[in-house]
Parts: structure tokens; sequence; C-alpha cells
């Protein structure tokens, strides 16, 4: 007696096969770039937002986080996401600065001098900054701040004329300006740079958080750290438009799911590592102090400076949106 097979019997595991294969071919693999080490922080929350999304997706999202500048140099990294060259960057938002004045609205002095305020600051600008990106097919997903930025010197600082020609590290342009209205003398340098910045003599100071300094051992170039709390700038992380409407809809949630917690995590990080990195800068030898009477009016003086700057380059809708958050910022309805 003849026996005859069914066909579904041969045609099941070409039919997985093939599923599996369809499956493969849809899963969507990003590259993202960020300009910060493996020993930072903003670095290790990226990459664990990574790990999240490629979680949440089963794999349909996986994010190969390239760090250090070792893809694109940090100047390149929104043009390169804006392009479609790579998919996803993270960029210090005041580098964007030349771009449009709200970007550096975060490196004010006496804007924002609080986490709470921080906070408070990128909740008002989060949506014309968003419009901001939306216009040149960037979709912002989430933005963590640096702790507050002080100064690292060679030499006590207990003179305002100590800034006089002081070569500073400044990494963006108003970080620039305010060295200018010092009277010191500002120097682009980037984070993976400063080691060789100060051995070859290029730079004699720099304006960064307890976080940089930590990181980037600032104990072997310098002695004294001035915790100034000049401001609390942000880091922002966007996508490629594109990139993300090429996702599906459950992929898309997954996807903004995973950087609402990665901003939740990356402030709490930012807090907990501002700690951290003062002790440490103590225990390696570092003088931590706070700003004397004189160093103090210095500084707000070039801060008052930088100020008036913005608001004539700033349009109506930045200044109504800065007034806006200053009427409303934690500080100024605490009583602080």
């Amino acid at each position: 007696m003849r026996i005859v097979t069914p066909l579904a019997s041969f045609a099941t595991p070409f039919v997985l096969l093939s599923a599996l294969a369809a499956s493969a071919a849809h899963a969507a693999e990003w590259t993202m770039a960020t300009p910060y080490g493996d020993a930072s922080f903003h670095t290790q929350n990226t990459r664990e937002f990574a790990e999240d999304v490629a979680n949440a997706t089963d794999g349909e999202l996986t994010i190969t986080v390239h760090s250090g500048g070792s893809l694109v140099a940090h100047g390149e990294i929104k043009p390169s996401v804006r392009r479609g060259t790579i998919d996803a960057g993270e960029v210090f938002l005041s580098v964007l600065s030349n771009d449009d004045p709200i970007f550096e609205v975060d490196t004010l002095p006496g804007v924002a001098g609080s986490y709470d305020d921080a906070y408070a600051l990128w909740q008002a600008t989060k949506p014309i900054i968003s419009e901001k990106f939306a216009a040149e097919g960037l979709m912002p997903l989430y933005a963590v701040a640096w702790p507050a930025q002080g100064i690292y010197t060679g030499e006590a600082l207990t003179d305002p004329t100590q800034f006089e020609g002081l070569r500073v590290r400044a990494p963006n342009i108003n970080t620039q300006r305010f060295v200018t209205n010092l009277g010191g003398s500002p120097t682009e340098t980037e984070e993976s740079d400063i080691p060789t910045a100060f051995s070859t003599g290029r730079v004699d100071a720099m304006i960064t958080s307890s976080s940089t300094g930590n990181a980037m051992t600032a104990w072997d170039y310098v002695d004294y750290y001035t915790d100034a709390n000049l401001w609390l700038p942000k880091n922002i992380v966007f996508i490629n438009q594109r990139s993300f409407d090429r996702l599906d809809e459950s992929t898309q949630q997954a996807l903004l799911d995973a950087a609402a917690r990665a901003e939740e995590r990356g402030w709490q990080q930012s807090r907990e590592d501002n700690q951290a990195s003062l002790a440490a800068l103590e225990e390696n030898g570092i003088e931590v102090s706070t700003p004397n009477e004189a160093v103090a009016a210095a500084l707000q003086s070039a801060g008052d400076t930088l100020y008036q700057d913005w608001l004539s380059r700033a349009d109506d809708e930045a200044e109504t949106v800065l007034e806006t958050y200053r009427q409303q910022r934690p500080s100024e309805t605490n009583g602080e």
C-alpha cells in the first residue's frame, strides 16, 4: 500500500524558516555616537538605554553605542544624524548655540542653580527645542543634566585678576564668552583631549563639572576646584525622524518608554555622581572650595554680561519661555 505523506509536514520547517528570515529582515539595527568616554555616567546611562530598548523590543531594535568620539567627532554628530549617516546621537546641548540661542539657555549663570530648577528649565524649553530639532528632521528623546559647573585651576583662585590671560578650557561658545568676560583666554577642547591640553600647556584651567574632573583624573594636572555652581548644562539624545518613522508602532512606543526611563535614571545618576565625584576629587588631593566674595562678584558680573548678550540674540519666543520659567521655577516658588 502506498503511503502519502501530507504536504504540510514538509512545508512546516520551510514556513518556520521563512518566518524567522522575515523577522530578521524587519529588525532594525541603529548606530549611535556620543563624544563622552565610558567612564562618564552619561555614557553608562546611554548604554543602559540601548540595552533597555533591545530587551523591550525582543531584539526588533538594537542600538550600537560608539563612545568617546570614536565614530563621529562631537561637532559632526548632529549633522550626521540629520543626514541619516547614523541614526542617533548624543551631544552637549549648548554646542548647538550657533544654530539658535535657545540651545545655550542652560549655560546662562543664575538661570538654574539647582537640579530642580534645571529640570524645570528643561521642561519649559523642551517644546521649543523639539520644534527646532523637528525642522531639521530630528527628534529629541531625552536630556540629562551634568552637575553644576566649577573652575579647575593649578593655584588657589582667590583674586579675579587671576583670570587675566588665563588659558581656560571652554567646551562651547557660551562658556568661551564667559571666560572672555572674565578676562581669560578660552580654548575649545573636547573632553577626551583634556589631559593632552594640560600636558602640552594649551590650557591652564578648565570650567567643567565635578563629574568630568573625576572621570578625567583632574588631580593629575590641577590642584584646586572652585565649586562655583555656575550652571547645570545638559546632554541631549536625539534620533533621525525617518529612522523612527520606519519602526512599527509597538517598537516606537517601546523606544519612547525606554527614553523616559533613561531621562529619569540619568538625572538621579547625575545627582549621585556629583557627590561621589566631589569626594573623589578631595580623596585624590584636590582642594575643593566655594568662591570668595571677590571672585563670586566677578563671576556674577561676567554672567550678567553673558545674559544681556543672550537677550540681544534671542527671539521673542525664547525670551517669553525663559521669563515664564523664571517666574515659576521651584527656587522662586519656594522662596529661595
